[in-house]
């Protein structure tokens, strides 16, 4: 028995650190919101500066600096001043973004809510707040802008993998169904001159968008896209819906599409360990559920697709490519 006890001492700490893990994402969330990587930017500065420049208190705000250093965000000089290391800096990329995005309260609060929806199947999100999410981002104009750049700013990457990975210019012209604020079809174009694009969104998400060089079309992907497309394109879209209405999407993309017109799906696949986490999101967030390939191959075929391949990208999501049939 003793063994044991030994044996098992070593691996504590770890798990600690995983237990314990929410504590440093409400930190790092507090620092991207008070923009502390941005006020770090030309170099080390005082505490008293920074809460200054932040409208914080100076001694909690201290505290929170102190904290950060412990995972290697941020650095404390012996004079007492503060830095950004290498994790820090990303902070003023999309990550921060990201940041400050999980930390407010509608998302925070709803993962509080993971054990009721393993408990009983049901979206968390929903449980806690009586609208989904999308519902609630309609009518709180700040937390849909807050999910919109986080959305954009992870896209980037992304973005100029997928375009990378399959040949888009091949195709007359794409219709991004759900595109966001059309990132993922400024990158497609801007390599294939001769395409042309139709952003495909809800009205209250285009309003943001910038348009230049391509069509911007609203609208439901429940109910019509415009016709006509060589290939539509759904990015980070199916994984938001549990099956049935993700197979709704995809056929709304059918009657619209001819015979042999292409279906470029992007997502992350179970394959990729960080999916499994993603997947508890989907879960506790919009609803959806992150799939393996034979998953997403048998979401087309009741859309009267066919699946015809997946290419991998280095950003960790995979571009199925479908015909319709």
């Amino acid at each position: 028995m003793l063994g044991e006890v030994a044996d098992a001492e070593p691996s504590f700490p770890a798990l600690l650190r995983l237990i314990n893990g929410y504590q440093v994402s409400q930190a790092i969330h507090v620092a991207a919101t008070l923009g502390i990587a941005e006020q770090l930017a030309d170099g080390s500065r005082t505490v008293g500066d920074l809460a200054a420049a932040t409208a914080t208190d100076a001694g909690t705000l201290h505290r929170l600096l102190r904290a950060l250093t412990a995972v290697e965000v941020l650095h404390e000089g012996p004079d007492g001043t503060f830095a950004a290391t290498a994790l820090g800096e990303a902070l003023r990329g999309p990550a921060g973004l990201w940041a400050a995005y999980i930390g407010r309260s509608p998302h925070w609060t709803a993962w509080g809510h993971l054990l009721h929806s393993v408990r009983t199947g049901e979206n968390a999100f929903r449980a806690l707040h009586g609208l989904d999410v999308w519902e609630y981002r309609a009518q709180n104009p700040e937390e849909a802008a807050s999910f919109d750049a986080a959305m954009t700013g992870l896209s980037r990457r992304v973005d100029a993998a997928v375009a990378g990975a399959h040949d888009f210019g091949r195709y007359r012209l794409i219709v991004d169904v759900g595109g966001g604020h059309g990132a993922l079809l400024a990158v497609i174009l801007a390599r294939h001159p001769g395409v042309r694009g139709v952003l495909f969104e809800q009205p209250a998400v285009i309003a943001g968008a910038d348009v230049d060089g391509f069509e911007v079309v609203g609208g439901t992907f429940f109910s019509s896209v415009p016709e006509g497309a060589d290939a539509y394109v759904l990015k980070s879209v199916l994984h938001d819906w549990e099956d049935e209405q993700a197979i709704e999407i995809l056929r709304t993309c059918r009657r619209a599409a001819r015979a042999g017109t292409a279906l470029i799906v992007i997502e992350r696949t179970l394959a990729d360990p960080s999916a499994k986490l993603s997947d508890l999101n989907m879960l506790v967030g919009p609803g959806g559920r992150e799939r393996a390939r034979a998953e997403y191959a048998a979401l087309l075929a009741g859309a009267s697709y066919e699946l015809l391949g997946e290419t991998a990208t280095a950003a960790g999501v995979s571009v199925f490519e479908g015909r319709a049939i």
